[in-house]
């Protein structure tokens, strides 16, 4: 499955909606993904914030946190916490356009994978719209490394991932795959690969009220050599694909499907967003074209506009 061989923009057929434990408040949420038109992007929208004030874009530019996931902010300072799992499912599924409302501000984690936001749109089916769907097409090199973490994206006619993962744990170790998405698709490759961590943590984040809802349910947790979960792993390498699970849904808050070839390793959130914003910081590292090769000018989705299309 290529992710950008259709030519036109998507949505859904219909609105679908589920509930969940947030990860790091513990709350119970309840989510709802709405069919939007075409050019409407993905936009979340807050159901405990009124007006124009509750509707955040999906967009690499509004990352204002990436500990312990990806958080996205508006200029109101509302927030939307770990967005990377459904994004990655949204992108996986071809979506180009959602409304997605929240009564909180965090999305529930559900198993701690992307399966089930995949299993929601296959659930409201998805429409194909009759406006040309955006790509963009990277020029030239770019790099970014922080801390030890690196990340290269490359010029080429599709989106694949070259990654690499290294933790000193005996479960883990050094990891690495490469995902040729005109080969394989996300959902058979990376939507069942669960977030995970390490119970020496725990107490830690939950002192500075993080990782509430955590729990052998939501994330595959590691013990000093051990797995804790009873059912082990869904993958030998379930970790490295998890993290590229990631990576994918980091990316897509660019905005449209990527045509480039991504070489990283021990990435993480915030390495992620740093390669986008260092992708989009020139107009000579990117193009954006319309399906069937109309060129035009890079550019920023204005929020005025996203607030006007709203639903």
């Amino acid at each position: 499955m290529q992710m950008d061989v259709s030519p036109f923009q998507t949505t859904l057929h219909h609105a679908v909606t589920c509930n969940g434990v947030a990860l790091h408040s513990g709350a119970t949420v309840s989510m709802t993904l709405h069919p939007a038109e075409a050019g409407h992007g993905i936009v979340f929208k807050r159901r405990d914030v009124e007006g124009f004030k509750s509707l955040v874009p999906a967009r690499y530019d509004a990352v204002c946190d990436t500990k312990l996931g990806t958080t996205i902010c508006n200029e109101y300072g509302t927030k939307v916490m770990t967005v990377e799992h459904l994004m990655a499912a949204l992108w996986g599924s071809g979506i180009d356009n959602c409304l997605i409302e929240l009564e909180g501000p965090e999305i529930p984690i559900m198993d701690g994978s992307s399966e089930p936001f995949v299993f929601l749109v296959e659930c409201a089916g998805v429409r194909v719209l009759d406006v040309p769907r955006q790509i963009i097409t990277v020029n030239r090199v770019v790099a970014v490394e922080d801390q030890g973490a690196t990340a290269v994206i490359v010029p080429a006619d599709h989106f694949s991932l070259d990654i690499t993962i290294h933790f000193d744990h005996a479960k883990i170790g050094t990891q690495q795959a490469v995902y040729d998405f005109t080969e394989t698709s996300f959902k058979r490759s990376l939507c069942r690969a669960r977030t995970f961590g390490f119970a020496r943590d725990v107490e830690q984040l939950r002192s500075i009220g993080l990782a509430q809802g955590g729990s052998l349910a939501n994330a595959i947790v590691l013990g000093d050599d051990t797995i804790m979960n009873e059912d082990g792993l869904r993958y030998n390498d379930e970790f490295v694909r998890h993290k590229a699970l990631d990576c994918c849904g980091d990316y897509y808050l660019a905005g449209a499907i990527l045509r480039g070839a991504v070489t990283t390793f021990r990435p993480g959130h915030g390495i992620n967003n740093q390669l986008m914003r260092e992708l989009f910081s020139h107009a000579d590292n990117y193009s954006i074209s319309e399906a069937g090769g109309y060129m035009h000018t890079p550019a920023a989705a204005a929020f005025a506009a996203i607030t006007a299309q709203a639903i």
